[in-house]
C-alpha cells in the first residue's frame, strides 16, 4: 500500500462547524483532537508503508482509530462504520464530512503490520 506522508492536520470548515454544532460540549474525541492535535505523525510509520501501489490511508489517522476501537470495544467492522456515520471521528481524524471511510480489512493488516514490524521497501 503507497501512503504520501501528510504533516498537515486541519479540519474543513464544515466539518468543524457541524461537529461543534452537534457536540456544543465537544466530546473526548474532539477534544484530544482540539488540546493535543495529532496524537501520532505519519513519519512514525513510514517504514510501514510502500512508496508504491494505491494510495493508503493515513497510518496517523488508523493509529488514532485503532485506540478509539479499543476503547469502545468495537470489532473491525464496526470500527469502519464508526468512521464513515460519525461526525465526532470525521472531525478528530481531519476528515470532511463527505468521507466514505475504508474496508475494515485494513484495521487488521495495520494490526499486523504493527505488531511484526513489517518494513516495507
Amino acid at each position: 500500500m503507497l501512503y504520501h506522508l501528510q504533516n498537515q492536520f486541519s479540519v474543513s470548515q464544515e466539518t468543524a462547524e457541524i461537529a461543534h454544532a452537534s457536540f456544543p460540549k465537544g466530546n473526548v474525541y474532539m477534544t484530544i483532537r482540539d488540546e493535543l492535535g495529532a496524537m501520532y505523525a505519519d513519519t512514525e510509520f513510514a517504514s510501514l508503508f510502500s512508496h508504491r501501489g494505491q494510495r493508503g490511508i493515513s497510518p496517523r489517522s488508523l493509529a488514532f482509530i485503532s485506540v478509539v476501537q479499543f476503547a469502545e470495544g468495537m470489532s473491525d467492522r464496526q470500527t469502519a462504520e464508526a468512521v464513515r456515520s460519525r461526525i465526532d471521528l470525521k472531525y478528530a481524524l481531519g476528515e470532511k464530512l463527505t468521507y466514505a471511510g475504508f474496508d475494515s480489512s485494513v484495521l487488521s493488516e495495520f494490526r499486523g503490520r504493527i505488531l511484526t514490524g513489517e518494513i516495507v521497501e
